[in-house]
């Protein structure tokens, strides 16, 4: 039996121990291709559910990623019943691969009226605010793209963003040689970030941690779908900034969630504040034109100072 089949089968396995049910799978079909694994699906040849599986494919590397991501879906699933989460089916190790099933989910982008509801959705999310001594972060770190993100828990938002967030990729930064001037001066918007929350106390909202279109859709039914997150407790503007990142989510989205919970004026600068660090993990992961544009962001948020 080949190595293919072999593999197959340990990941059928898992999906039935998880499910009760037996789950025969036929040949994979490709799903996609990232920097890191493949994804497939796996239809099941018997009658009954799950009748498809999306499979997460990699190295043993993989391993903590997949675990990350399993634990972030079940998190929000238990979270929201306005959004619709993939189930996670079963992960494993077989070396040297790693594996991560989820339920398959027919996807289309967000339209109008699903937008809209991700909208009211996202803000129910938000108000998952947690334990007050929880504060900021996460019980364990996870990763943000191919990154490493850190959650240790702290209670004083600021402190939280300038240590894990902005440091960590400035530190980043400045090991793969980027420009001095910009680590510099990013720094310095660091040192002065509690500016921006003279009048401004967030709450220490649940997020999904990587909230760009690519990142929710709807199904055939409607339902707006959020995935691939990278869950902590933090302002909820983070979210939202990062929805505006990548090409934004329909405008039904923002009025709606805009209508269950207004958000601060500040919003209008901190949501660069924000974005900034997606940005500078873009610039870490590859380069290119997000280096600049980096660079630019610090400088127009130092300039709101």
């Amino acid at each position: 039996m080949s190595a293919a089949s072999l593999l197959a089968q340990s990941i059928a396995r898992g999906i039935a121990a998880t499910t009760g049910r037996p789950f025969l799978p036929n040949s994979p079909v490709q799903a996609a291709t990232g920097a890191r694994w493949t994804s497939q699906r796996f239809d099941n040849a018997r009658t009954g559910t799950p009748a498809a599986a999306f499979v997460k494919l990699g190295g043993v590397e993989c391993a903590p990623a997949f675990a990350a991501e399993a634990d972030g879906l079940e998190t929000l699933r238990g979270a929201t019943n306005g959004f619709r989460v993939p189930a996670v089916l079963a992960r494993g190790t077989d070396d040297p691969h790693a594996w991560l099933a989820l339920e398959w989910i027919d996807l289309s982008p967000l339209d109008d009226t699903s937008g809209g509801r991700a909208g009211v959705a996202l803000a129910a999310l938000h108000r998952n605010t947690g334990p007050a001594h929880d504060g900021f972060g996460w019980p364990r770190d996870n990763f943000i793209g191919a990154t490493p993100q850190v959650n240790t828990p702290d209670k004083d938002w600021v402190h939280f963003f300038q240590h894990r967030r902005l440091l960590f990729q400035l530190g980043l930064a400045a090991k793969n040689r980027y420009p001095t001037r910009m680590i510099d001066r990013g720094e310095r918007l660091v040192a002065d970030l509690p500016a921006l929350f003279r009048d401004y106390t967030p709450v220490p909202s649940l997020l999904h941690g990587d909230l760009w279109g690519g990142n929710a859709a709807r199904d055939i039914e409607g339902a707006p779908v959020i995935f691939d997150p990278a869950v902590y407790r933090g302002d909820r503007e983070a979210d939202l900034a990062m929805s505006e990142l990548f090409g934004g989510f329909p405008r039904t989205f923002y009025t709606e969630y805009r209508n269950a919970w207004p958000l601060d004026t500040g919003y209008a600068v901190r949501k660069h504040l924000y974005n900034l660090y997606h940005l500078l993990n873009h610039a870490n992961l590859f380069a290119s034109d997000y280096v600049r544009q980096s660079g630019d962001a610090i400088e127009r948020l130092l300039a709101e100072l």
